[in-house]
């Protein structure tokens, strides 16, 4: 036992007491790898997602992606300013569907909830296989070990993140710091490059098709949609504004801000180095595919130590970026279960003082995805953005209502509005144009995720309703019960049940099913271990009554019994005392029938409130 505590203790770390919570908080530092992973990461895929659909331009297709990078700048600076707000005005962790809810309803909420729910889970998937599909281009021999690969990350990333906040921040410092310094580095060195004229790319990069289309209107909104996935994840921090230390709002902020202006100056750096060594993307499906960073890296550092170093970084970074959802998806389905719409489960700490159960399921829902397309999950990227942009627009439009509630703040309602309007705008743009690529996959969850919520709201409502009580107790109705003891021989297991009901009540009913018509000795037995002992102390006698059952049946006969006494008596309780044998290993239970268990079943399936089914059991001691 005690080596195998060790063992626990050094994957997820000692036990944290409840007091020791502050010292699980963080500060923006820590808090960029936490909450801001999965957005910087972005820009490794976003920028290219938006250059794919440009190749049949060619070469006018890379002008395009400074002005449609500038766009998503500019929406990614409205959603900057929206969520400082919402971090002032819900310093204890707002995020979409607490504003949601509080501002526009239960119904608003909920769309927000199952939105970024089906968000965070994608973001763990997607992020992992990226990650695994990127190192798999490098070394091609990895291939075959797609999968395992994949589960391979998503165990590590488990252990990390069960070791609790402040450990998780501390180990993804690294690499998320060396991904953001290396390509700082490039577009700072290209950049340079740029402004002394036309840059010649260090290493020769591929050849741009000839353009085979024009631009239009429909292809430029695609594009524009297919780039705002470079904005997943930005919500994250006002998720997590708890897990800051004091002051918590300024924490947060900050964290805010330094995760924005990298991401800004990502996008903005790749889309003018793109333009500027003529960098497009290659056909994914193709057989010379190569992403956009690595060309870009190689036109800029060339092919040594340095692009090992930031490709290796990238690689490392987009494997990692599923920790956002890691660190947010918990807080969000506890908040979700403090309003009865998911199990309370969710609500329970673990040993390092997170809600466990959240990242249970996120591991169990993203294995299941990983599994389902076998690590290759790029079908899964146009479904990113449709949860994200809902729920950015819900929570924007949730705040307008909050400053209005709060008598108004001209300023704050108009930064708020104007980034549901824009948000919103976005969200149909992006279903609209990725609706036949699977955006009508998250549609379609969205919705099943709110039937669900709704059922677990409806269980939990009727709980309450059924068990809850405002009058005191009442003497009148603290009586005896009616104790029923089923016996199947005189017995040291049988002995310990009897004792047990004669300390409960006077009124003990013991039922024997006799299954033959062979002469039955229990009734002398009886007689002579419990009726006489009992009458010489002067004790009640219970009565045994056989039960005949010429089907041989055993249960039915008592439960039969047991409904009846129950139709007869008045405000009583029916207690069932079952008595069970314990036994030392799992497999010598096949040894015993397993009526007891049975038993208990359906006495709890059948039987009404009145029913009380108490286990008595006898535990087999070793030889």
């Amino acid at each position: 036992m005690a080596l195998s505590g060790n063992v626990i203790n050094f994957l997820f770390g000692r036990p944290l007491a409840s007091s020791e919570e502050r010292g699980e908080h963080i500060g923006p530092l820590a808090g960029i790898p936490i909450f801001g992973l999965d957005a910087l990461s972005s820009a490794a895929y976003g920028p290219e997602a938006a250059l794919t659909l440009l190749i049949p331009l060619g070469l006018a297709g890379v002008r395009y992606i400074v002005p449609v990078s500038v766009a998503i700048i500019a929406l990614l600076a409205i959603v900057y300013f929206s969520y400082r707000q919402t971090i002032e005005a819900y310093p204890h962790g707002g995020g979409s569907y607490t504003v949601a809810t509080e501002n526009l309803g239960d119904g608003a909420g909920l769309l927000a909830a199952a939105a970024l729910m089906i968000d965070y889970i994608l973001t763990a998937a997607v992020g992992i296989s990226a990650g695994v599909g990127a190192l798999i281009s490098a070394v091609p021999a990895l291939q075959p070990h797609t999968l395992e690969l994949c589960l391979g990350v998503l165990v590590i990333l488990t252990l990390v993140n069960m070791r609790g906040v402040h450990d998780t921040g501390l180990v993804f410092m690294i690499p998320t710091y060396l991904f953001t310094g290396t390509l700082l580095v490039v577009i700072a060195v290209g950049t340079f490059h740029a402004l002394q004229g036309h840059p010649q790319a260090v290493t020769p990069l591929p050849h741009l098709p000839i353009a085979s289309a024009t631009l239009s209107i429909w292809l430029l909104l695609k594009v524009f949609s297919s780039g705002c996935t470079a904005m997943t994840g930005v919500e994250a921090v006002s998720n997590g504004v708890m897990a800051f230390r004091d002051p918590t709002r300024k924490n947060a902020k900050i964290a805010l801000t330094i995760i924005i202006v990298l991401l800004t100056i990502l996008l903005l750096g790749i889309a003018l180095l793109c333009r500027a060594y003529g960098v497009g993307a290659t056909d994914p499906n193709g057989a010379h595919y190569e992403s956009v960073l690595s060309m870009l890296t190689r036109a800029v550092m060339g092919h040594g130590w340095f692009y090992y170093l930031t490709i290796g970084s990238v690689l490392l970074v987009l494997a990692l970026s599923a920790n956002t959802a890691f660190a947010d998806f918990p807080r969000l389905t506890r908040a979700i279960a403090l309003n009865n719409y998911l199990p309370h489960v969710f609500l329970l700490r673990g040993r390092r003082l997170l809600y466990s159960w959240g990242i249970y399921v996120l591991v169990a829902l993203t294995a299941l995805l990983l599994i389902i397309f076998r690590g290759v999950t790029d079908r899964l990227i146009p479904l990113y953005a449709v949860g994200a942009f809902l729920a950015f627009t819900l929570s924007q439009a949730g705040m307008v209502m909050h400053w209005k509630r709060q008598g108004g703040a001209p300023l704050r309602m108009f930064v708020n509005g104007l980034g549901a309007f824009a948000t919103g705008i976005t969200v149909l743009v992006v279903l609209v144009a990725k609706f036949v690529q699977g955006a009508w996959v998250t549609a379609l969850l969205v919705a099943g995720m709110i039937v669900v919520m709704h059922t677990v709201k409806r269980h939990y409502t009727r709980v309450n309703r059924d068990t809850a009580l405002d009058r005191p107790i009442l003497p009148a109705e603290v009586v005896e019960p009616i104790v029923i003891l089923p016996v199947d021989r005189w017995s040291r297991i049988t002995e310990k049940a009897l004792s047990f009901a004669l300390s409960m009540s006077n009124d003990i009913r013991c039922l024997h099913v006799q299954v033959s018509e062979e002469e039955d000795d229990i009734c002398k037995v009886w007689e002579e271990k419990v009726a006489e002992p009992l009458r010489a102390a002067g004790k009640c006698v219970p009565k045994l009554e056989i039960l005949q059952s010429p089907f041989r049946y055993v249960l039915q006969p008592v439960v039969d019994y047991v409904l009846a006494v129950e139709q007869q008596s008045d405000i009583r309780k029916i207690c069932v005392l079952v008595p069970e044998l314990v036994v030392l290993h799992w497999w010598e239970n096949l040894l015993h029938n397993r009526r007891a268990d049975l038993l208990k079943v359906i006495l709890l399936l059948r039987g009404n409130r009145r029913i009380i089914v108490i286990n008595i059991p006898w535990y087999l001691e070793r030889d």
